[in-house]
């Protein structure tokens, strides 16, 4: 779903906006973000670096990053919903702590089981992980936090997430193959932005939805290297950003702008990981394109793919990170249309199967120490159906205080050219309803830079983790600032149809929350 690129069809501001805090990027690099333990909070296919996802789809090490080679796809959905202890992965005689390396999408080391003398079935894991919290905004005149998909509600109490899984680590078959699958569905508010159009998408339409997050196959071939390659089959979670869909495949409860708006996040089609080397891998991938399938739910059934780099251990085990393109066109090839409140939809007609949306993601996540890493994230995105560029860099930093208590930190930037966007979806549909080409509600800004401060810390109670029955608990309070850098003022407002844009809002939002995880 590169979150994603509204078509305001009568409400873009076009005034040019100065390009602000070029040297704010010098400092950026002072707040980069931790690797959370590495192999657990991740999501089922790489972190999302190729999942170093965010990206949901998030897959991601704890930094929606790099996608592992895809052998560790149905791995990294077992991690994702245990990502506290440091673990010990063997790979070429050498043991890798991946401690902080969950949070930020690395690739995460390939993982397989060895050949089974039993049932192959024997190797099937199942994982839940339910997350709940509140994100508070008392100055808020709109009832939203403007900027965010997943924490849209100001000052309410929300069941974001029931994320189940129920995956089989690849294992081998014989003659050099191994095969392993991961299946995901997820309940909760999360699923209003999580929609892939001809999967369950219209089952519900309350504050609380369903959503199909990943359902493919793995497969390992002994093919061209010396390490293989390996294919992943079917829906995956997005490639590209930093944070991804699953409450342990990012630092903090909200979003940074670049996970949130310009990266895909479920894509269904076919990846291939060609492993290079021990420490490069390959990534070469075709699908339907965000958040679409085929036929009747595809958006213009023309082809998109991603063409990029992941690399890990680096420096001396210290730096992680990849390099991904992607291309292709998505808009809707439907005809717009207007409903009778006066909204319209995305439709652009035959144009879209020519107007392409390319976008470029750098992740590079290195650790000083054992307690200590530090995580830059670069995403850039042009689309020519609104004409619009847009980038975002994000500087993280994780310190573990003490095993049980990590701080958080983040800065961004993010230029949002067009103002097509950063946008609001009020309806509970919304967003569902702008992917299949129908009317919907939504308000946006003029052409803004925004930055944002977030300090967070993630915790685990070591009185409720004692003696819990099963799974452990995390809690993650965060306060953050959101400023519009070029004099805009889009936050604590909203806007009717007739002019979608909010010009009176605060040029500063200022807001306070906390989840609690339960993973298990």
């Amino acid at each position: 779903m590169y979150r994603r690129i509204r078509r305001f069809q009568n409400a873009r501001p076009r005034h040019a906006v100065a390009r602000l805090f070029s040297s704010a990027m010098i400092v950026l690099p002072l707040w980069l973000w931790p690797y959370s333990p590495a192999a657990q909070a991740i999501t089922a296919v790489p972190l999302r670096p190729a999942a170093l996802s965010h990206a949901s789809s998030s897959t991601a090490t704890s930094f929606s990053g790099a996608r592992p080679p895809l052998a560790s796809s149905s791995d990294a959905a077992t991690r994702r919903h245990t990502d506290t202890a440091p673990i010990q992965i063997k790979e070429r005689g050498r043991a890798t702590s991946l401690r902080h390396r969950q949070s930020i999408r690395v690739p995460p080391p390939r993982r397989s089981r060895a050949p089974h003398d039993g049932d192959y079935w024997e190797g099937i894991e199942a994982h839940m992980t339910v997350e709940g919290g509140i994100a508070g905004n008392p100055w808020t005149r709109s009832a939203r936090n403007f900027g965010q998909f997943y924490l849209d509600r100001a000052n309410t109490l929300t069941l974001n997430q029931i994320l189940g899984t129920v995956s089989h680590a690849m294992t081998d078959i014989g003659a050099g193959y191994r095969l392993g699958f991961v299946a995901e569905a997820m309940y909760g508010s999360d699923s209003r932005f999580d929609v892939t159009i001809g999967m369950g998408d219209r089952a519900l339409s309350g504050m609380y939805q369903w959503a199909p997050t990943q359902a493919h196959i793995d497969q390992h071939t002994p093919w061209l290297f010396g390490r293989g390659i390996d294919f992943q089959i079917g829906q995956s979670y997005g490639l590209m950003g930093t944070e991804g869909t699953a409450a342990l495949s990012r630092p903090f409860y909200s979003f940074n702008y670049s996970s949130d708006f310009i990266v895909p996040f479920q894509t269904v089609g076919v990846i291939a990981t060609a492993h290079i080397g021990p420490r490069l891998d390959g990534i070469l991938g075709v699908d339907a394109g965000n958040s679409t399938t085929f036929g009747q739910s595809s958006n213009n059934n023309r082809p998109k793919g991603y063409l990029g780099v992941s690399f890990t251990h680096l420096l001396g085990d210290r730096l992680d990170g990849h390099l991904i393109g992607r291309a292709g066109p998505q808009g809707h090839d439907g005809d717009s249309r207007l409903s009778p409140e006066g909204w319209v939809s995305a439709g652009i007609g035959e144009a879209a199967a020519h107007r392409m949306q390319v976008n470029a993601d750098l992740l590079l996540a290195y650790h000083p120490s054992k307690t200590l890493s530090v995580t830059f994230g670069s995403t850039w995105l042009h689309d020519e159906v609104p004409d619009d560029d847009a980038w975002g860099s994000t500087a993280y930093l994780a310190w573990d205080m003490t095993p049980a208590l990590r701080l958080n930190l983040r800065g961004e930037v993010f230029r949002d050219n067009t103002g097509v966007l950063i946008a609001a979806y009020p309806g509970t549909t919304s967003f569902g309803k702008q992917l299949r080409n129908q009317p919907y509600p939504f308000y946006a800004a003029p052409p803004t830079t925004y930055g944002d401060l977030t300090l967070g810390l993630r915790y685990e109670p070591g009185l409720l983790n004692r003696y819990r029955p099963l799974g452990r608990v995390v809690l993650r309070p965060e306060i953050r600032v959101d400023q519009s850098l070029n004099g805009t003022r889009p936050f604590n407002r909203d806007a009717p149809a007739s002019d979608p844009i909010v010009r009176n809002g605060d040029p500063t939002m200022l807001w306070f929350s906390c989840d609690m995880i339960w993973s298990f």
